[in-house]
């Protein structure tokens, strides 16, 4: 059965209702444009599938005030990050830095010896500019910004940075690298193993990148008063500096965690879904460092964010649904979103940890995950 030679999505699902036995309505119900949802996003599309999208804040931010579209399936996350938005908003908002690190492609060359892998390595320091050359010819969106690479035996490692404006930019960076990776293989005979090699490092938790950082560097801050731990969170700063100190960290180090944070995974699944961002790349994302310190009945409390791939164009980010949360959140640059992105993790942090340090964690799933 060959479903990509069938012209439309309605034949397709119409073949798997046959061959499974089941009927497929709800599936074969959507809004999406079946001609680039099926030519650009998936192949062999049958339908969609529909997850809920709920809104969270105002969420301020630097002064502005933004609305947070999450999509997910788990009761009681919209209303954490809600009960997190007001509790930073209330407080004078976030304060938010960023820095951008760009995406990266990490392929592994083959060499003989440790004299081959130093040339290769040298090789490479000194033809910057060419490769640079070379990765614009692919895209006048990118831009090769850096290169570095390490040998083990047998094995060089190269990892390629790009600048990819705002597109989250891997399929750029594939391709750019791709074109370099030959160039390379021509003027040194050394040969390329893979154009992945693990060293982007691309969809995966991984030191480097937690070192290194990957897409953006995102940084996200607020002091929380004593009335709004009160009255909103219904909580003191040392209730939840006690909660951080015993999960985010101690836990964090019992369990071997790489990053050290309460729920970043659930945020930044939720958005990702929302806004069209690659799904996978939360294996990556959400590797990062909560923070929290009491100042006098204050608490400080912040979020370090050192891999975040994301963008505000290519992708699933054209798609209908996800072009209107977009609008939602009224960024138009992929640095724009990283900031968002950042904050609403903050919010989700302050939520949990204030909800685990008075005890309701429980009682509050109970109440919105199964109804009452």
């Amino acid at each position: 059965m060959k479903l990509h030679t069938l012209s439309s999505v309605t034949e397709r699902r119409q073949i798997i209702e046959k061959k499974t036995k089941t009927s497929l309505p709800t599936i074969g119900t959507f809004s999406l444009d079946e001609t680039i949802a099926s030519t650009r996003h998936c192949e062999n599309m049958i339908g969609a599938t529909q997850v809920p999208l709920g809104i969270a804040g105002p969420l301020c931010i630097d002064k502005t005030e933004y609305y947070i579209p999450l999509a997910t399936t788990e009761g009681a996350l919209v209303a954490s990050v809600n009960r997190g938005c007001r509790a930073i908003t209330d407080s004078g908002g976030a304060i938010v830095d960023n820095y951008r690190v760009g995406s990266t492609r990490g392929p592994v060359f083959y060499v003989k010896n440790l004299k081959e892998s130093a040339r290769l390595n040298t090789f490479i320091d000194t033809h910057l500019k060419e490769m640079q050359s070379i990765a614009q010819t692919t895209s006048r969106h990118i831009q090769l910004t850096k290169t570095f690479s390490r040998g083990v035996g047998q094995y060089r490692y190269v990892r390629f940075v790009y600048d990819t404006k705002d597109a989250m930019g891997m399929n750029m960076a594939t391709i750019a690298t791709d074109k370099i990776v030959r160039f390379i293989e021509e003027q040194t005979g050394i040969s390329c193993l893979a154009l992945s090699g693990n060293y982007c490092v691309d969809k995966k938790p991984s030191w480097l990148n937690m070192i290194e950082g990957r897409g953006f560097k995102v940084w996200a801050e607020v002091v929380l008063p004593q009335k709004i731990l009160k009255q909103t969170l219904k909580t003191t700063a040392q209730k939840i500096y006690d909660a951080w100190l015993s999960k985010c960290i101690m836990g964090g180090i019992m369990s071997g965690s790489m990053g050290y944070n309460a729920q970043f995974a659930n945020i930044l699944a939720a958005l990702f879904l929302a806004t069209g961002q690659d799904i996978a790349h939360i294996a990556e994302c959400s590797i990062g460092i909560t923070t929290a310190e009491v100042r006098g009945k204050n608490l400080y409390m912040s979020v370090y964010l050192p891999d975040l791939m994301v963008g505000t164009v290519g992708g699933g980010t054209g798609l209908s649904t996800q072009k209107e949360a977009l609008a939602i959140l009224g960024v138009k640059q992929s640095e724009q979103l990283v900031r968002v992105v950042g904050a609403s993790v903050l919010a989700g942090e302050i939520s949990l940890l204030a909800s685990l340090s008075e005890g309701t964690l429980a009682k509050a799933h109970i109440c919105l995950a199964r109804g009452k």
